[in-house]
């Protein structure tokens, strides 16, 4: 098979998913967002679950892609100052270029609610964040136990549904309307509960 063509189906796959939901992945819809003629996905992924597997892999390709550039930009933040920037910058990329995939992920992650083998494929997408977070704490030099990067992480991840859909007053009492005071705060947060 062309690997070309497959990758183009499963962005295509990962676009629906974002515009329409999970409801709206259907063959006939991955086609017309790749523009391919009708039954080239049918062809490459025969069944919905396949179709499923094969965005869910393209999420996981691209989130490893993501963090394999994060590992490579050197040794790690500084201090405070750079982690702060450096994750008010992963939550402007999902809220501007990377909400398509975040979304796409998230309708995936309620599809695995009733399939154990699409939660198997995604589970270790979100648990190396809390390996990704303790790593960015400590090179920060700030604290990096176990309880620190799951607090990072939560709150993070829980920031982020609030990001994709939240109306000005949401993200207004959020704290979310000024990413970078988010992150500062976040980061104040969490290393005060760590001396706790």
């Amino acid at each position: 098979m062309n690997q070309d063509r497959r990758d183009r189906l499963r962005d295509a796959a990962i676009g629906v998913l974002a515009e329409a939901g999970g409801r709206g992945l259907t063959h006939r819809a991955v086609d017309a967002a790749a523009t391919v003629p009708t039954g080239t996905a049918k062809n490459y992924f025969p069944t919905r679950d396949a179709l499923l597997r094969g965005a869910a892999e393209r999420c996981a390709e691209q989130y490893r892609a993501l963090a394999a550039a994060l590992a490579g930009t050197g040794p790690g933040p500084a201090d405070a100052a750079q982690l702060a920037t450096l994750l008010a910058g992963l939550l402007r990329d999902v809220a501007g270029p990377g909400r398509p995939r975040v979304l796409a992920y998230l309708e995936l992650r309620a599809e695995a609610a009733r399939r154990p083998w699409l939660a198997a494929l995604l589970d270790p997408v979100a648990a190396s964040d809390f390996t990704a977070f303790a790593h960015l704490l400590a090179a920060a030099g700030l604290p990096a136990d176990p309880q620190s990067a799951r607090a990072l992480t939560l709150a993070l991840h829980g920031a982020i549904p609030h990001l994709l859909t939240g109306a000005p007053a949401t993200l207004a009492a959020a704290g979310l309307d000024d990413l970078d005071r988010f992150a500062r705060d976040l980061l104040a947060s969490v290393c005060e509960g760590a001396h706790r």
